[in-house]
């Protein structure tokens, strides 16, 4: 990768582990151990719920906040979700889409794009997850299969927003 162009992004997420509690906790404990590192974004993406607690613990680090997942829809009665505007306005920069966790729980590519359609018109930076299982990669099928995902997920995404939009492969 050339960092003229794009730098480097580690981010990390924690599924449905930690409370507001123990995030706070997690905070402390990394503030210790934490490199002052300016040649990368360090984010931590976090369920809805520990987005404040979040943000709040990790302002003083070079850390940013994302959120593990986001809904299509701007607003209505989708009992549950959070929409991207929501997430702007709790200070989220990034969110995750597309995750494999999500993928198996019956998520779509035509989902997947949507959701990084609505992430991008809010100014939200998308993680767009792909990857196969192990029996597509026994298959043979692995770049076939992640290239059908990026192009779907991608799809009417404008030339000019491409750039904002991080792939995270995740085998």
């Amino acid at each position: 990768m050339n960092r003229r162009y794009r730098k480097t992004v580690i981010a990390g997420n924690w599924k449905m582990n930690m409370t507001a509690t123990e995030t706070k906790k997690f905070a402390e404990e990394l503030k210790k151990i934490m490199p002052r590192a300016k040649w990368c974004d360090t984010l931590i993406c976090v369920p809805a719920c520990n987005i404040q607690t979040a943000a709040k613990a990790f302002k003083d680090l070079r850390i940013s906040v994302g959120a593990e997942n986001v809904y299509f829809e701007e607003k209505g009665a989708y009992t549950g979700e959070i929409s991207a505007d929501m997430l702007k306005d709790l200070g989220v920069k990034y969110v995750i889409i597309g995750h494999s966790e999500r993928r198996a729980m019956g998520e779509t590519d035509a989902d997947v794009n949507a959701k990084v359609l609505a992430a991008l018109n809010a100014g939200l930076t998308p993680i767009m997850c792909c990857g196969e299982s192990l029996e597509q990669r026994q298959s043979g099928i692995t770049t076939e299969w992640i290239t059908m995902q990026i192009k779907l997920g991608l799809a009417g995404v404008p030339e000019d927003k491409i750039r904002k939009v991080i792939i995270a492969y995740e085998p």
